[in-house]
Parts: C-alpha cells; structure tokens; sequence
C-alpha cells in the first residue's frame, strides 16, 4: 500500500508542479495563458496517444464528450489567467470551490443523495474558499479568475460522473485532452510565441508535469479504493503552498492559512465520512485534478 502513497505524493505534487511552470511563462516571459493551455492540451494528447482504442474514436461522435472538453478547456484557461497575477497557493485554494459546486450540480441535475452531514462541511469548505479570496469591490482580478476556473472544473467534475458508465477512464482522459487542443487550436496559432530554449523548456514541463501526475492518479486509483485515496488529494494545497515560497517567495497571510485549514479540514471529513458509509465516495466530493 506505501507504493500507492508514493504514487499520490507524486502526483499531487507534479500537478501544482506543472502550473508553477505556467505562472512562470506567463508572469515571467509574458506567454498568453491562452497558449500555456493549448500546449498543456496538445502535448499532452500526443502523450496519451498510446491510450487510444477503436472505443475512444467513437467517443468522438458524442455531443456530451465535446461538452466535457469545453468545460475542461474553460477552466484550464482561466486557472492559467489567474496565475498571471495571484499567489499560486491562493489560485489553488480558490480553485477548490469546484469540488463544492459540482456537489450543488450533482444533486440538482444527477439527483445525487443530499445528506446534513455532507452539506455542512460542502459549507465549511465555502467559507474557506471565501476567507482566501475575501469578496469585494478592490479583490484580486486572479482570484476572480480563479473561481471562475473552480466553477468550470465542478461542472467539468459532474460531467465526468454523468459519462463515467459509458467510457473507460482512459478513453475519457484521451478525450479530455484532445479535444480541448482542437477547440482551442483557431484562437493560440496567433498566440505561439517565439521558442527561447528556457520557454521551451517550461512549455514541455508545464504539459509533461501535469500528464504526468493526471497518469500516475489513473495508476494510484487503479490500486486502491478512492475512499482510501480521496484525503491525498489535498496534498496539491500543500505542495502550492510549499512552491509558491519555494520559487515566487509567496506565503499566505493569516486569513488565506485559515481558509486552507477549513478547505482542507472539510474535505478530509467528507472523504472519511464517504469511507464509513459506502467505502467509495461519489467523484463530485473528490476533486480529482484533471489539469
């Protein structure tokens, strides 16, 4: 079992690895997030070729896939605009009001079980998310954009739970990933910069990290249950936090650390509380990465 904590360690860590490399080309080398998307899409598709099956070409006819892909595309987007000027632990903690609102859209629209329990720590971890980002009229345009990008990836999140019984998880990665270059591809050929060999080089580790840790939790989750899994998740709040000082010299203020702790402490709950009653939480209440 220690090898599939490893396998989540990485993974959680490679993720906010790979947006570290994003907010460095576009705050640093003035690269549209635009492109920082579509490249993270387009290598990373090509990464995920040997995945494909006939089953996944046929994946492609289906209206509902190409749904799932423009949420995707709209939240990777905007997380990247967001990171062009906000602390990589605050674009993060923010992020985390998608698991929240897919919880909302999940009962709304799949008729998912509402449970008091549930609903009071999907609240707590709101008023985290809220502390982090403080609503007002002087806010931080990159936590706006921020939880724009949570509240495309919770829909993007039941999406996924809607589709999930009609594709394999690899096919719907492939998908994911392909389709989101195509739909981006008419609005970044205008936006490729010129290729410096450090651009380059951030390019392919911001498509190469985030692949990477997205194909390492499709390993972790192929080895044990999602209830065991699902609290490892937080750990790419940690390793924001940990890179945001490591390489921007950001640390969050008092008001962000507590809204980290609640995040944080809520989602914990949630995923033991899903341990206890079923032993596999519902995919709304795991925030599963999937930039």
């Amino acid at each position: 079992m220690w090898k599939v904590f490893v396998l989540m360690f990485v993974a959680m860590s490679m993720i906010p690895a790979g947006d570290t490399a994003g907010k460095l080309m576009t705050q640093d080398h003035g690269t549209s997030p635009l492109f920082v998307a579509w490249s993270r899409f387009l290598l990373g598709s090509l990464i995920a070729l040997p995945l494909v099956r006939l089953e996944t070409l046929r994946l492609l006819a289906n209206w509902r896939i190409w749904l799932r892909a423009a949420l995707l595309t709209g939240g990777i987007t905007c997380i990247q605009t967001a990171l062009q000027s906000a602390p990589l632990a605050d674009v993060f903690a923010a992020f985390f009001i998608g698991p929240l609102f897919s919880y909302l859209l999940s009962v709304v629209l799949l008729g998912e079980r509402v449970t008091r329990t549930r609903s009071a720590l999907m609240g707590l971890g709101f008023v985290g998310v809220m502390l982090v980002v403080r609503p007002s009229f002087d806010m931080s345009p990159g936590l706006l954009w921020a939880l724009a990008a949570g509240l495309f990836y919770g829909a993007f999140l039941t999406a996924s739970r809607w589709l999930a019984p009609f594709a394999r998880p690899t096919s719907l990665l492939f998908t994911q990933l392909f389709l989101a270059a195509v739909l981006m591809t008419p609005f970044c050929l205008h936006q490729i910069p010129p290729m410096t060999p450090t651009l380059a080089g951030l390019t392919a580790i911001s498509a190469i990290f985030s692949m990477g840790g997205n194909f390492l939790l499709l390993f972790a989750y192929a080895r044990a249950e999602a209830a065991v899994l699902a609290p490892f998740v937080y750990l790419q709040l940690a390793s924001a936090v940990a890179l945001g000082w490591l390489v921007f010299e950001d640390l969050p203020d008092a008001y962000t650390w507590l809204g980290l702790t609640l995040i944080i402490g809520a989602g914990l709950a949630s995923a033991l509380l899903s341990k206890i009653r079923t032993g596999v939480p519902r995919q709304s209440e795991t925030p599963t990465p999937a930039n």
